[in-house]
């Protein structure tokens, strides 16, 4: 039976002490101030109760205590180093800071409108907001399957953030992607014709082996990715294991490295010059970047150090230097939008770009399957109808 009674402490404080028997028929309470506080309280446990949604405070962990559960779980799923060291990133500075005290069990989605605000005043983004969330979703999930939580207190929230940023993909226009081709030579020219027309991902050109390219079908296959740390592993998702097929261009490419390429254990396509993995690294600054500035492919841009921070001049302003324009996401941007100028429907694009859900495709690439000359003709037809001429 639930019930509210009226306590009188040894120190002569009087509370009010609301108790009820949860569903495995323990006995719960929690002290208020005001009789008010209680009877509502208890009246939202009782809703709670009935529709199987309700986790006693006394048994709900610490915000910091989920986290650090969730964690531990990513790194049981054997999630990428990087990754885990990103969702590390949001509980540290992000969670634990500023929820990090709270019951699992106070956490509702008036809660998590109110860390959202929380976040925005302190100066977050509207991106870091959303991913922040998006975090705390998963840490729920991990609450639930532990029987630490029945709810799902991020679903469905609306954040209401200001999204002013172009989401559109920077992508290298045609002009530059030739001159990219032409500027390639050596082991990079392999490298940047599969970049640019087979959309492969910079982990996935690390990972290829030679079994994986079919001469005769004209096609690769995606089965395993090389990760930051030089490790072969498993794809991003289910979704990239695919095949891609290769115009004429990569396949006699292909080819001809293959009579010079280094040999290696692990029979890489793109290997290091001992026929080991081939850091993302390299790619970029023996690679790509030098083509660009040798072509003069460049803007002007912050320069930044290893973490990703602005250097400073001398006035304490940020360095700005002639860098090279694009880097290797950029050409699998490229392919995506030349298959889609091919006339390549979304289902077709998510699959050969290796996307786990269509959403994903259409948020990066939405815009480009736009058809201008249909607009137009739906605008000259809503003029028709509305002044009929």
């Amino acid at each position: 039976m639930a019930k509210v009674r009226k306590r009188t402490l040894p120190s002569g404080l009087v509370r009010w002490q609301a108790g009820y028997i949860d569903g495995g028929g323990q006995r719960r309470f929690k002290m208020f101030d005001r009789k008010s506080d209680a009877e509502a309280w208890l009246v939202e446990v009782q809703h709670d109760m009935v529709r199987g949604l309700h986790t006693p405070g006394s048994i709900s962990p610490t915000m910091k205590d989920a986290a650090a559960l969730w964690i531990k779980r990513c790194n049981e799923k054997g999630l990428e180093p990087t990754t885990i060291r990103g969702y590390e990133e949001h509980v540290n500075l992000h969670i634990v800071p500023f929820i990090g005290a709270k019951k699992a069990s106070e956490m509702t989605v008036p809660a998590v409108n109110a860390f959202a605000d929380q976040l925005r005043e302190a100066g977050r983004s509207a991106e870091m907001i959303k991913k922040v969330v998006g975090s705390l979703g998963s840490i729920f999930k991990e609450l639930r399957r532990r029987g630490l939580s029945s709810t799902a207190p991020t679903s469905g929230v609306d954040l209401d953030l200001p999204d002013r940023e172009d989401p559109r993909p920077v992508i290298p226009t045609k002009a530059e992607l030739q001159t990219i081709i032409a500027g390639a030579t050596g082991r990079w020219r392999p490298i940047m014709l599969v970049a640019i027309f087979c959309g492969l991902r910079a982990s996935e050109l690390r990972g290829l082996t030679w079994s994986n390219v079919d001469f005769g079908a004209k096609q690769l296959s995606l089965t395993q990715r090389a990760d930051a740390h030089h490790r072969i592993g498993k794809l991003k998702s289910k979704a990239a294991y695919r095949t891609v097929p290769c115009p004429p261009i990569v396949i006699n490419a292909l080819r001809e490295w293959k009579l010079v390429c280094p040999k290696g254990d692990m029979d890489l396509v793109f290997p290091n010059g001992m026929g080991k993995v081939e850091s993302h690294s390299n790619m970029l600054e023996r690679g790509l970047h030098p083509i660009l500035l040798a072509q003069g492919i460049t803007e002007m841009a912050p320069v930044l150090d290893e973490a990703g921070k602005p250097v400073l001049n001398e006035t304490c302003e940020p360095k700005i230097a002639e860098l090279p324009k694009y880097g290797m996401h950029t050409l699998r941007h490229a392919c995506a939008s030349l298959w889609i100028e091919n006339g390549h429907n979304p289902k077709q694009i998510q699959r050969l770009m290796g996307h786990s859900s269509i959403k994903v495709t259409f948020d990066i690439y939405g815009h480009l399957f736009a058809d201008a000359d249909a607009d137009q003709r739906a605008a000259e037809g809503v003029q028709a109808r509305l002044l009929g001429a």
